[in-house]
């Protein structure tokens, strides 16, 4: 989902820069536009560095007659391209343009150009809250339909306490999650994922296992519940809660992993197999603690159940997703994988030491197809990764029945 992120000229700007990285957490992709009051309180780099977008500040660029041309309707196009618009703070004076339609800057002009949700949440002094202006433009503000989220009390900067602080950022971009704006294009699809790593028994007390956190699996598991697919999460021990609304299967080891997998692989349309799985496990497990020894110990470990290559016989129809975590030669260990276990798309990810990919926030990989191409997806919240997965899926399954 891409969300305009407009900010307002009051001390509460600060707070804006926590919303835009909430929103982006959930899996919206940000742009943010400063009115030329915000530039006073918080700096267009700031938002730049966090979003990794430019930051629009102006209605008309500085420059050639074609650049200002181009940025006098770059304000018709934002509006097109973004599926929420949330304003935060909204002050008095945003409030009483937006209510009566002024359009003086980039931020209000966008808005008479926008045709879908609106959020706004405001930010002022008390009596600045209270007075009957402001509750005036409110009333208009929700009778046409826009979210208000209204500002809470406590001690604000002018010193008095009362009604007039922004609400909390993490409560903001939940409502903004929750409106349910992202198009239910996975309606009907039951979704099968798999995440986290699994742990292979070396004795009672100890496991082979990785450093996979599952962050990628489950936010995967997050965007088709909220673009409305059935989700199915198989899921190896992790730090995290289950995403809602899923049906939720933990397990530990491959074999494990591999069973509930194949249980519900005649209800599934779409598979996702972003385990980390273990390669090797102990086929005899000792009942008994192994003792340490001033001997050195050789294992002796077979190899586990090839999940995905199991799926790739048996898919039939089904989209079909593997991951690949590589060191090195990204893109050709994801061609290998992907005919090696037919799969329809592979997404690689290079490990680094810097913690990109296993146990970070974030990811940077590779979508390699089936249909040859190669797509680089840059660094990006793990959430908003999975989207980005999810749509280029879909396209990708037009692709290929559209080739039959």
């Amino acid at each position: 989902m891409n969300a305009i992120l407009g900010v307002g000229g009051g001390i509460a700007a600060y707070k804006s820069a926590e919303l835009a990285r909430a929103l982006m957490e959930r899996g919206l992709r940000v742009q943010v536009v400063l009115t030329p009051a915000a530039e006073r309180f918080i700096t267009p780099l700031t938002f730049a560095a966090l979003t990794g977008r430019k930051v629009i500040t102006d209605l008309f660029a500085s420059g050639s007659a074609e650049e200002t041309l181009s940025s006098a309707i770059e304000h018709i196009a934002v509006a097109q391209d973004n599926d929420v618009l949330v304003v935060a703070p909204t002050t008095a004076d945003l409030m009483a343009r937006l209510a009566r339609g002024h359009a003086n800057d980039f931020l209000s002009t966008t808005y008479l150009a926008f045709t879908v949700p609106v959020v706004l949440a405001p930010a002022m002094n008390t009596n600045m809250w209270m007075h009957p202006a402001t509750q005036e433009n409110l009333a208009i503000l929700r009778k046409r339909g826009h979210v208000i989220i209204e500002p809470e009390e406590g001690i604000l900067a002018c010193g008095m306490t009362g009604p007039g602080r922004l609400a909390e950022p993490d409560r903001i971009a939940d409502i903004v999650a929750s409106l349910g704006l992202k198009l239910h294009d996975l309606e009907g699809e039951t979704v099968l994922v798999t995440a986290g790593p699994t742990q292979e028994p070396l004795d009672p007390v100890r496991y082979i296992s990785n450093r996979s956190s599952g962050k990628m699996g489950y936010a995967l598991a997050q965007a088709a519940a909220q673009r409305g697919a059935r989700v199915i999460l198989v899921s190896g021990p992790v730090q995290l809660p289950a995403p809602h609304g899923v049906l939720f299967i933990p397990v530990h080891t491959a074999a494990e992993m591999r069973n509930a997998v194949m249980e519900h692989l005649g209800e599934t349309s779409i598979i996702l197999k972003a385990a980390a799985v273990a390669d090797y496990h102990v086929s005899r497990v000792p009942q008994h603690k192994i003792k340490k020894t001033a001997m050195r110990m050789s294992l002796e470990l077979d190899p586990t159940p090839d999940i995905l290559a199991e799926l790739g016989q048996k898919k039939g129809d089904r989209l079909l997703v593997g991951f690949a975590a590589e060191t090195e030669n990204l893109v050709a260990g994801a061609r290998q994988k992907l005919e090696s276990k037919n799969c329809d798309m592979v997404v690689a990810n290079l490990v680094n030491q810097d913690g990109t990919g296993f146990e970070s926030d974030q990811n940077e990989v590779v979508l390699v197809l089936r249909t040859g191409e190669a797509i680089p997806l840059a660094r990006a919240p793990k959430r908003e990764i999975a989207d980005r997965i999810f749509d280029q899926a879909l396209k990708l399954r037009l692709a290929l029945h559209a080739a039959q």
